[in-house]
Parts: C-alpha cells; sequence; structure tokens
C-alpha cells in the first residue's frame, strides 16, 4: 500500500512493461540485512490508479459473491528497504467513488444505510506499524476509519517486485488484504432471508492490488 503525501496521486500512460523482479530476501531469526537491491527502493511511492485496484468483496443472500471498488483516493507510501519496519501508508478514499456495477446498488452504498457520503466523504487507513515476517511477505498494522469510526486492521502484505518500465517510471507492486466485521464501523444494515441467515454478509474482505510509482521529488 501506499505511503501518503496528501491529495497526490499518479496517472501515467498505459504499459504492458512485465519486467524482472526484484525480490526481498528472507531474514533470518536474528533479523540479518536485507540485500542492496531491497534498499534501492527505499522512499516515497503513491499508487498508479489506472494499473491499482482498492476493492472490497462480500457474500450476497449466502450464496454469491459481490465485488466493487473505489475510483477516487489519494495515497502515500513510504517503503524503507533497509528497515522495513520504519515503512507507512496511507490511503484516504471518497466513498462516493465506490463502484460495483451496479448503479443502483452504488446509490444504496453511499446511502444512509452504508457509508452515508453526506456526512462521511471520506474513510481512511493510516499504518501504525509494519513487521517483516520473512521472505516477501509482511505484516502491516493501521487504524482504518470509516463513518467516523476508528479501529485497528492487520493487513496481510505481499511485495511483488520492481521494474523501471519504459516510459521510465520505477515501478513496485504489492497486494493487501484483510477481513473486517462491517457492524465495528456502524455499517449494521441488513435483511434477513425467510430460510435463515442475512442478505448482506457482515465479514468483508478488503483488497488491495498495487502498482505504485516513486514519488517525483518537489522542487
Amino acid at each position: 500500500m501506499g505511503i501518503f503525501s496528501r491529495r497526490h496521486s499518479a496517472t501515467i500512460e498505459p504499459t504492458s512493461a512485465a519486467g524482472p523482479r526484484t525480490p526481498f530476501p528472507a531474514a533470518d531469526a536474528a533479523g540479518a540485512a536485507l540485500d542492496p537491491a531491497l534498499r534501492a527502493l527505499t522512499g516515497e511511492w503513491t499508487i498508479d490508479r489506472p494499473h491499482s485496484r482498492i476493492g472490497f468483496s462480500v457474500r450476497h443472500a449466502m450464496v454469491t459473491t459481490v465485488r466493487g471498488a473505489f475510483a477516487d483516493y489519494d495515497s502515500a507510501l513510504y517503503f524503507d528497504g533497509a528497515e522495513p519496519s520504519r515503512s507507512r501508508a496511507e490511503l484516504v478514499i471518497r466513498v462516493a467513488s465506490v463502484d460495483t456495477g451496479v448503479e443502483q446498488r452504488d446509490a444504496h452504498l453511499i446511502g444512509t444505510d452504508f457509508f452515508d457520503a453526506g456526512r462521511w466523504p471520506e474513510m481512511a487507513f493510516r499504518s501504525t506499524s509494519t513487521v517483516h515476517e520473512g521472505g516477501e511477505s509482511f505484516r502491516m498494522t493501521g487504524d482504518l476509519t470509516i463513518r467516523g469510526v476508528t479501529r485497528p486492521v492487520e493487513l496481510q502484505l505481499d511485495y511483488l517486485g520492481s521494474v523501471l518500465d519504459p516510459f521510465g517510471y520505477e515501478r513496485a507492486g504489492f497486494d493487501a488484504t484483510t477481513t473486517i466485521d462491517r457492524t465495528d464501523w456502524g455499517l449494521v444494515y441488513n435483511q434477513r432471508l425467510e430460510a435463515g441467515g442475512a442478505m448482506v454478509s457482515e465479514k468483508v474482505r478488503l483488497q488491495f492490488d498495487i502498482s505504485a510509482i516513486r514519488a517525483v521529488p518537489l522542487a
């Protein structure tokens, strides 16, 4: 996920680059130093929206899965390749940008039954700690704020590699996932099914497919 400069986002030309990975070396029990290639990634990054997805999935009527994503957000990331615990991320999402592919459902989601975008137009994730679990896996803990309620969450964060694309952008890939109980944030709307169970699951899986590009320093 990104480590953020507020209101800074990136949009770049499409690319089909699929260059070589720069893998994280495994850390031993004594916390051996990470290799120089990883250290070279240290710095500020931001999410490239056209090649990323900030999404979620939830069970509907207990028999299928509805998926959606948010199109409008700001991101800021700082990755420390020498000391991953110093890495951090922030994501601020405009909830009215939700897209599940069905306009009526999207309108319901941003209404008072769910996000209530009129009162709480943004939700946010701000990291509080990052732990290197070995290899290419990390655990990022942070505060998730929805509808004015802030609660801690843990993300499973996996590094996918880095490459210099044909347009000269230094790019790194990450996947992050977690599952939350939406009622913990006041998203309690539901309808009960005649045969038992709920129309919308209380468990929601959050999925972040991130293509990050190195932020250009301000002059």
